[in-house]
């Protein structure tokens, strides 16, 4: 299981706080055999719709010396994150 991103608590708490309902730490996305991690997994229920509205957060500080590395990493993950989501 890799590490927290260092905000990774305060993020969960403005979620619940803007009364989303967490439902995955962390959500697990298949690729084939693989898993990818996306940090968070979360819904907010819509009572007019009577529906629920699901999202994936991915917590990320630039703190390591090269922050093009971070950008590049994040982007990928980002990238992979929305193709897996949609299949």
């Amino acid at each position: 299981m890799p590490a927290k991103d260092l905000y990774h608590d305060t993020v969960i708490a403005s979620l619940i706080k803007d009364s989303w309902t967490i439902t995955d730490d962390p959500l697990i996305l298949k690729i084939g055999t693989r898993n990818a991690l996306v940090d968070l997994g979360a819904e907010k229920l819509i009572a007019a719709q009577r529906d629920s509205i699901k999202i994936a957060v991915e917590v990320k500080t630039f703190i390591s010396p090269s922050l093009m590395s971070d950008l590049e990493k994040a982007w990928g993950q980002f990238f992979l994150y929305s193709k897996l989501l949609r299949i």
